[in-house]
């Protein structure tokens, strides 16, 4: 009488234990580089409002010159390369602190740290790439005569890295979380519910209101997360959604929006290893629009606004 639960085979589990591993090491080296730059604010060194990597390869010179005693911000500027060379006046005054003898040694613990932490990461690259290579293909759902009709023999990596937002590694957490296998999932609604995408609908009596989406898997959750903010900076169907939304609703809502239709399509190219995904293209609400409505619409307003509006 009780639903199962969705409890994935070894395989799926030691895959995923080595994506959240690798999901933890990378927050605690987060958390150290927010450390290095409160340590940095703190000796009055604003490098961090100049570069955008503060432990990027001019940031990590600059750091390392001034943890070997360099004090000219002049000197240090010089070491900016690329793009960050034109900003060699904001990074002279930016690197004017007083950085002594205490905050060098904390900040050095904490590079050597931040150090171990990427050697582990890095570490974990190898035996997740071999832990989803051994990972069984899916079975096409349609003739076997048509198997290769639009797949194209691509892997299940590869297929989800064509959907926009989604990295190799971002693919390689989702396949960790909810496995190849798609019967677990009777529908992709269930799937979408399951990761707590769905807001709850909330009721008393004949009122009702939605709710929020619920926890649901924080792995999962983060990843689509960071696909949706990703997702929201490209010139695609999904981006102009967010645009849209967030006009009215807000960042926050118009992320989950957005992060929504991400475990439809993975569920339907899992469920059908032959499916590929196409866009809908940044226009598709353009096309849709009753432009005769639209005209008309437009210029009811106008009108409203004691506007003559005549139409050649």
């Amino acid at each position: 009488m009780l639903r199962p639960s969705f409890v994935p085979p070894r395989e799926i589990r030691e895959l995923r234990d080595s994506t959240r591993l690798r999901a933890e090491l990378t927050e605690e080296r987060s958390r150290h580089m927010q450390r290095i730059e409160k340590l940095l604010e703190n000796s009055l060194i604003k490098l961090s409002t100049v570069a955008t990597d503060l432990l990027g390869k001019p940031g990590r010179q600059m750091l390392e010159a001034l943890l070997a005693g360099e004090r000219d911000p002049e000197a240090l500027a010089d070491l900016a390369l690329g793009k960050m060379r034109s900003k060699r006046a904001a990074l002279g005054e930016a690197l004017t602190g007083r950085l002594d003898d205490h905050h060098v040694e904390l900040a050095r613990m904490l590079l050597h740290q931040i150090d171990l932490l990427s050697e582990k990461i890095d570490s974990l690259t190898a035996p997740v790439d071999e832990l989803v290579a051994e990972l069984p293909e899916p079975q096409a759902s349609v003739p076997s005569g048509q198997s290769d009709a639009t797949g194209g023999g691509l892997s299940v990596l590869e297929r989800l890295d064509e959907i926009p937002g989604i990295g190799l590694r971002a693919a390689q957490v989702i396949v960790a979380e909810i496995g190849p296998d798609m019967t677990q999932f009777r529908t992709a609604a269930h799937l979408v519910s399951w990761a707590k995408l769905s807001p709850r609908t909330i009721q008393s009596g004949p009122r009702s209101h939605a709710g929020r989406t619920g926890k649901g898997n924080p792995y999962l959750k983060g990843v689509l997360g960071e696909v949706a903010s990703a997702v929201a900076k490209t010139d695609t169907f999904l981006c102009e959604r967010y645009r849209r939304l967030v006009r009215r609703r807000g960042r926050q809502r118009a992320l989950v929006a957005v992060a929504r239709p991400t475990p439809v399509v993975v569920w339907y190219l899992l469920e059908d290893p032959t499916a590929r995904f196409v866009d809908l293209g940044p226009d598709f609400y353009e096309r849709r629009i009753n432009k005769d409505r639209k005209i008309r619409d437009l210029v009811r307003q106008l009108r409203a606004l004691s506007h003559e509006v005549s139409l050649s």
